[in-house]
């Protein structure tokens, strides 16, 4: 960085001081996103591709999944609670791309995953267009980035604009999610692993909904990382 970039970073460093999005207090110098209080007692799960966990058992009986991980668990309230509402309402995407190294880094280290892509769960046009973005995007790319494959947005793809289903209870949500997601490209992914990303998963229902999309193709092997679990 050269210097008069340095000297308006200090300014407005001075001006509007960095918040940590898990408490709301200033950061200190060689802080991101997160203080040092707040990012030690993030939940993880430790959750991995190698021994049977929670995630994985909200699938069986319902739709085949190879292997499932979250990165954290999600609690009301909670530093993760606010990590992603400043991600998904107030368009701090920088957020997805932080849990999506830190998730890829982990990942990485286990060489266990052996995939072919990445694909996000998508939003509606019409949500998409509303929002701006869809905050699964800088996750789903940061977790590419890291196991060394490619990122396909638009192969997913969100058929009908459903409000919220937070609140709905599982065999709801499963009924309203049948048939909302159709695959436009099924030859790109014929033979191939996919790890399919979201942000949070609670019923499982839209995953599930995703990955039976996605099984009409021939032969193929679905993964799924999510930032953060419901448990």
């Amino acid at each position: 960085m050269n210097w008069p970039s340095k000297i308006i970073n200090d300014i407005n460093s001075i001006l509007l001081p960095p918040l940590c999005f898990g408490c709301t207090v200033k950061l200190s110098r060689g802080e991101n996103l997160l203080c040092t209080v707040c990012r030690h007692d993030l939940p993880l799960t430790e959750y991995n591709y190698t021994q049977e966990n929670a995630v994985d058992r909200i699938f069986y009986g319902r739709v085949r999944i190879e292997k499932a991980a979250s990165l954290l668990y999600f609690t009301t309230p909670g530093i993760v609670k606010n990590l992603l509402h400043y991600l998904k309402y107030k368009n701090q995407k920088e957020i997805g791309s932080f849990l999506g190294n830190w998730f890829g880094t982990q990942l990485r280290n286990e060489q266990v995953l052996q995939l072919d892509m990445v694909i996000p769960v998508p939003l509606h046009p019409k949500k998409l267009k509303k929002r701006g973005y869809n905050q699964v995007t800088n996750f789903g790319n940061a977790l590419a980035n890291q196991l060394e494959t490619s990122f396909e947005e638009g192969i997913l793809q969100k058929t009908r604009h459903t409000k919220t289903q937070t609140k709905k209870k599982r065999m709801a949500r499963t009924s309203d999610e049948a048939a909302l997601y159709v695959v436009s490209q099924p030859t790109r992914i014929k033979n191939k692993s996919i790890l399919l990303v979201d942000d949070v998963i609670t019923t499982g229902a839209t995953l599930e909904a995703c990955a039976k999309a996605l099984q009409k193709a021939e032969n193929v092997k679905i993964y799924i990382a999510t930032m953060a679990f419901v448990p």
